[in-house]
């Protein structure tokens, strides 16, 4: 039977420490087998993303930008979003679970394309699975700080990564370091909506008019998009600000960490020597989701060439 992992929640404002029991899965690998299989990992072998939907193809395309000789490999887990309104316990499980799968795959690395799951499993995860590239999504409140003229950023995330222990201790750490104020706003509903495939719908405006203007009045110069759904809507945030801005042409600088991460995949990558410099190969891109997610198909269109025909399988976990 494998322990239980103790990771630090935050509840009520304090920090306690839970016992949170790995899941029992199909399929599953060691601790053992996973460090046999991963000393002869190849620099042919696929990189696995995952995202509670379709937030995830956000970062998937910088990585492919970046990496244009690598394969890829996505899980859109539908059947449980939006991620934002589950416990770390199920977090931790779903992560696991979507890992798990990756590996019957033989990935060399694991992307976590979520922020809300990283807060919640990226230590689990870490810790079983040792030999494995495994990066997660971070607030980009450090560049945030760096770039703000006011020292005054705004964070638009999920409620469960703003309340998370990783967010807490991150931005009071940058706060007394680069005497950066960070006002966290809970997007409530926002990534529903935008899992329904309509960007220009009003619901979605009306939920941006709501959470977008009041960090501006507080003297906010730059926002984080602190979710990977956010960059999808980063044109209507550009428009509610023009909006509310009126004729003043302060410049409001916004934050998407896909590209980081991007870059610190094929910086692990050269370092382990499992960097993909073949451009002779076809490169391999392949999508499931665990769910009914009609915009999924769409979506994928933003982060594929005309010439690639991919579409979502249906995978049941």
């Amino acid at each position: 039977m494998v322990p239980p992992f103790t990771i630090p929640v935050r509840k009520n404002g304090k920090q306690k420490l839970e016992l949170f029991p790995l899941p029992n899965t199909q399929n599953k690998l060691s601790t053992s087998s996973l460090k046999a299989e991963h000393k002869h990992a190849d620099s042919n072998a696929p990189v696995g993303v995952f995202d509670s939907g379709i937030g995830g193809l956000s970062v998937l395309k910088h990585l492919r930008e970046h990496l244009p000789h690598e394969d890829f490999l996505y899980v859109a887990d539908t059947a449980f979003a939006p991620y934002g309104e589950r416990s770390n316990e199920e977090l931790i499980e779903r992560s696991m679970k979507i890992t798990e799968f990756f590996l019957q795959h033989k990935i060399k690395a694991l992307v976590i394309a979520c922020n809300t799951a990283t807060a919640a499993a990226v230590a689990v995860l870490r810790t079983r699975y040792p030999n494995l590239i495994i990066i997660g999504m971070e607030p980009g409140i450090k560049p945030a700080a760096a770039r703000s003229a006011s020292k005054i950023v705004g964070v638009l995330a999920t409620r469960s990564t703003l309340q998370s222990e990783k967010f807490h201790r991150l931005s009071q750490q940058l706060s007394q370091e680069t005497q950066t104020q960070f006002i966290p706003q809970a997007c409530v509903g926002l990534v529903n909506q935008i899992e329904r495939g309509d960007l220009q719908a009003p619901a979605i405006f009306d939920l941006l008019r709501q959470y977008v203007p009041p960090l501006l009045d507080q003297g906010v110069d730059t926002l984080v998009l602190g979710c990977t759904h956010y960059p999808f809507v980063e044109q209507q945030i550009r428009e509610v600000i023009r909006e509310h801005q009126a004729n003043q042409t302060k410049p409001i600088h916004i934050i998407d960490t896909g590209a980081a991460v991007a870059r610190r995949l094929a910086d692990l990558l050269e370092k382990q020597g499992l960097l993909n410099t073949d451009a002779q190969s076809s490169k391999v891109f392949q999508a499931w989701t665990t769910g009914d997610s009609p915009t999924l198909q769409m979506a994928i269109g933003f982060i594929s060439s005309a010439q690639e025909q991919i579409s979502a399988q249906t995978l049941h976990l």
